[in-house]
């Protein structure tokens, strides 16, 4: 509070210490008193929502749990696709080490068709039936291919 005295309009009379701790604290006795109203109409219901809240905390955290498991189980890279792609990458690579070996199997005949006389001459014979003279070449004929007979009663 200010008051000022008339013939000295600069100069302003404070009130002690004592008196300005009483004037700032009379209203917050006041506030204090409301306040302890309030909380205590409201306390039943703030303990009703505090139990609410951890049900609903527990509540999120169990479907949290299980979306979780869920989703490593059988999401785009879950559990089930990696094993799927796993057994996949495990047969395509016994696939690739066949044909890795027939290709060097080929590579070594190439090789010795072009290289080694006798696998030359072995083909020659096996193939265009080539002899030496002298020699006889006995060729047994392709066995007849028989045809299974026609049923209809498949149809029926």
């Amino acid at each position: 509070m200010d008051i000022r005295i008339k013939s000295f309009p600069k100069v302003r009379v404070l009130f002690k210490r004592e008196r300005r701790i009483a004037l700032v604290a009379q209203p917050a006795a006041h506030a204090e008193a409301v306040a302890e109203r309030v909380i205590e109409k409201f306390r039943p219901a703030a303990g009703w929502l505090y139990g609410l809240r951890r049900r609903f905390a527990t509540g999120l955290v169990g479907l949290l749990t299980v979306w979780l498991f869920v989703h490593v189980m059988f999401g785009a890279n879950g559990m089930i696709v990696y094993r799927a792609k796993r057994t996949e990458v495990l047969s395509l690579q016994k696939e690739i080490d066949s044909l890795q070996k027939e290709n060097s199997s080929y590579n070594k005949q190439i090789d010795d068709l072009k290289t080694n006389p006798k696998t030359i001459e072995k083909a020659a014979r096996e193939q265009l039936h080539y002899a030496r003279p002298g020699e006889v070449v006995y060729i047994t004929p392709a066995p007849p291919v028989q045809e299974t007979p026609r049923t209809d009663s498949a149809e029926k």
